[in-house]
């Protein structure tokens, strides 16, 4: 069972918050037309699940290699030039979401320091923001397991 929710993490947490963000908006558009009332939260929480989603998302293409490519190109160079292209695409993406690491801690740390909370629910901003980080190194630790996968597979 744990090795499932270990394989399967990214699916799992993205379909809840998805099922939950339908919930919310389905629940706000119902509120809004049927009466005078709106939900003022519904956008905040629908927005910041939204970039959960996408980073979990780009974790789970890494895990199984879905990304697009441009195969046409890739097929047709010679062994070691797939073998440059490759690593150097990999590389790129670890060097991007490095970047996204570090850029995201020190948001949070600032939104930490200057005590921020969000407008409508008045909730600490960091508890958005920390999914940068974390599932930015998420998308690392998939794409590292995807090249190692690749190495024993010599799909390289």
């Amino acid at each position: 069972m744990f090795r499932f929710f270990t394989s399967r993490f990214e699916e799992l947490l993205g379909a809840a918050l998805l099922g939950i963000m339908a919930a919310v908006a389905f629940v706000n558009v119902i509120v809004r037309y049927c009466t005078t009332y709106s939900f003022a939260w519904s956008e905040e929480l629908t927005i910041n699940f939204f970039v959960w989603v996408v980073l979990l998302g780009a974790a789970r293409e890494f895990r199984d290699g879905g990304h697009l490519c441009m195969s046409l190109l890739y097929t047709s160079l010679s062994r070691p030039w797939r073998f440059c292209c490759y690593w150097l695409g990999v590389i790129c993406c670890c060097v991007f979401f490095g970047v996204m690491i570090w850029m995201g801690t020190l948001e949070v740390l600032d939104e930490m320091a200057l005590e921020a909370s969000s407008e409508s629910l008045g909730l600490p901003v960091w508890w958005y923001t920390v999914a940068t980080p974390l599932f930015s190194a998420l998308a690392i630790v998939r794409l590292a397991q995807r090249a190692a996968a690749d190495m024993r597979r010599n799909d390289i």
